[in-house]
């Protein structure tokens, strides 16, 4: 199962999208992505990050899609694929249409999942 920890929940994906994650995957469950406070020190998001590593191991996923805030997101990357769970993004192109009267409409459309590479550190 793909656990989908986003702020797009998997049944607004396109079909393009939630096809190509069954395939792969099997299945889509969501967990909701948590509002990060934009005062929260680097201690309270890595405390989150391990909350919801632990609850998300509880969830025995195949592999995580993790999109949102990115201090979170690199910290629970870091600690899902230190616990042998694979993480992804999904990668997009996006299209721009200049509106008549001065906005824009952006359009999004899915291109592929991709693995976070796994850092490793020169000594």
């Amino acid at each position: 199962m793909l656990l989908n920890l986003s702020n797009h929940p998997s049944n607004k994906w396109i079909d393009k999208q939630t096809e190509v994650a069954c395939q792969l995957y099997g299945s889509v469950t969501d967990l909701s992505f948590p509002q990060i406070e934009p005062n929260s020190t680097t201690q309270q998001v890595q405390q989150l990050a391990q909350d919801y590593c632990n609850q998300i191991l509880e969830l025995a996923p195949t592999a995580v899609h993790v999109m949102g805030e990115m201090t979170f997101t690199f910290a629970l990357v870091h600690l899902l694929q230190t616990a042998g769970i694979v993480c992804i993004a999904s990668t997009t192109d996006r299209n721009t249409i200049d509106n008549p009267d001065g906005s824009k409409t952006l359009q999004f459309n899915f291109c592929q999942f991709r693995n976070y590479p796994q850092l490793t550190y020169a000594q």
